[in-house]
């Protein structure tokens, strides 16, 4: 037995408290920005393609040990009967209570005044450090009480705390705590919070095939997603095993997890909406930025810890002007289970469109998104903020009709911008008519070459001349 010794009057155990909970907050924050930069870049496991709605962004980072309470002075270092404590307190009691507790929330009589918020989104998120009842925490600051009383959501946090306290307090009485073993349980208890919320698939089937009996010991995050899906099936902590005794487990789980695994092809896209960065704040607004900032909003933010960021923020900048060569998806909703939807932001500043040798960059990169856009089949393609500015949307539309079109249809309302792709049509000796439209799509673009019609959806429309078609909606 490895025994921590003392610095001086003051003991290690003590000394470990700052560090590992600043370790807790950086592991949380590492989860936190790789899980929200796989779903800006657009990764193909994504497990549930709706957004995350507005009260489920965690407003608050709390990082404190789940028990504050002294340990106790001259505590081992290291002992190996208290990890095998721990280990069998949680896999016997924490998770049979937490399934038994998880199952009676979702009562009725329960559901909607403890555990509705946890569900606030069926899509499942990271927002900073949280445990189940944490989560539920979270929503409550950013929704108010809810129509209880303002107690209830902390009641379901302090029922998870005196669950999760389970091992470390029978290692207490029993004399076995160590700190290595704390720590590593408090890390356990992260770790699997936060790869069952990330809403990707992660896990490698492998481990799976070369341990087959982990699957009653392990979720994994297309798991526990058709809990948020389904509400009423696998409603396990962590280890699934008692979903499979108690038959709650959701019969897709292993045929959405191989699926998952499987997925090689983009999802198609119906609208694409291209808008850029703001001021320097905006990028802590996104959500790879600091969840207290996203859920506060834009204009509520903390702006004294904006302030003392701002040397981060000039830097985040550079790097943006200088690494980044696309566009990447800020927002993603579905809208009547087949309307997909996404916003792209270009990693520019408002800034830079005022910089004229930026022109020609920030052409080029609306032009790559447009033929990103109309590779995925967008139907419709927008563009927002200065992106719609007259001279460059005109050179980018102008730029997306086929070379080989002859005669341009303008739809729609006649506006600057409309004026504007005329003349640089003209400049193509490309026939320009207008047509009004009673109904027309959001700047889509649609042309037709010798040999057939194509639109932004793919489709073959027909033979004819070459003729394309732009309608305008303002």
């Amino acid at each position: 037995m490895a025994t921590a010794k003392k610095l001086g009057e003051k003991d290690v155990a003590y000394l470990s408290v700052l560090p590992f909970m600043l370790l807790r907050i950086l592991h949380s924050q590492v989860w936190l920005t790789i899980s929200r930069l796989m779903d800006a870049r657009g990764n193909r496991r994504r497990i549930v393609e709706r957004g995350i709605e507005f009260e489920q962004s965690g407003s608050h980072l709390e990082y404190l040990v789940l028990l504050l309470m002294p340990l106790g002075q001259g505590m081992p270092l290291w002992r190996r009967d208290g990890a095998l404590v721990m280990v069998l307190m949680h896999a016997g009691p924490v998770e049979f209570l937490s399934y038994w507790f998880h199952r009676a929330l979702h009562h009725h009589a329960l559901y909607s005044r403890y555990h509705s918020h946890h569900h606030a989104s069926i899509a499942m998120a990271l927002e900073g450090e949280q445990t189940p009842g944490q989560a539920t925490e979270a929503a409550r600051e950013m929704d108010g009480d809810g129509g209880g009383d303002g107690g209830e959501w902390r009641q379901e946090l302090v029922a998870y705390d005196v669950l999760f306290a389970i091992p470390v307090v029978t290692c207490l009485l029993t004399g076995t705590i160590s700190i290595l073993a704390y720590a590593i349980y408090i890390f356990y208890i992260d770790f699997m919070n936060n790869l069952g919320h990330c809403n990707f698939e992660l896990v490698p089937n492998y481990l799976f095939k070369c341990f087959p009996p982990l699957k009653y010991l392990m979720y994994t995050p297309s798991f526990h997603s058709l809990h948020h899906t389904q509400f009423r099936t696998n409603y396990s902590l962590y280890m699934p095993f008692y979903d499979y005794i108690y038959n709650t487990m959701d019969k897709s789980s292993s045929t959405l997890y191989e699926s998952m695994l499987k997925i090689s092809k983009e999802k198609s896209l119906d609208v694409v909406h291209l808008t850029h960065l703001t001021d320097l704040q905006s990028i802590y607004h996104l959500r790879p930025g600091f969840s207290m900032f996203v859920a506060r909003g834009y204009n509520q933010s903390n702006w004294s810890m904006i302030t003392i960021l701002s040397p981060l923020s000039w830097l985040i900048a550079m790097c943006t002007w200088a690494f980044s060569s696309s566009p990447f998806a800020v927002d993603r909703s579905v809208l009547d289970k087949n309307l997909n939807m996404q916003t792209w932001a270009i990693p520019r500043y408002s800034f830079h469109y005022h910089l004229k040798r930026e022109n020609k960059a920030i052409n080029d990169l609306i032009g790559k998104e447009i033929h990103e856009a109309d590779r995925r089949g967008a139907k419709v393609f927008s563009l927002g903020l200065l992106n719609q500015g007259s001279s460059l949307a005109a050179a980018v539309v102008s730029n997306s009709v086929a070379s080989r079109t002859d005669q341009v249809i303008l739809a729609g309302n006649l506006d600057k911008v409309a004026r504007a792709v005329a003349m640089a049509l003209c400049k193509r000796n490309v026939k320009i008519r207008w047509e009004a439209l009673e109904v027309s799509v959001a700047k889509g673009i649609m042309w037709r070459q010798r040999g057939g019609h194509r639109g932004m959806d793919g489709g073959d429309i027909g033979d004819g001349e070459a003729r394309a078609t732009v309608s305008f909606q303002m």
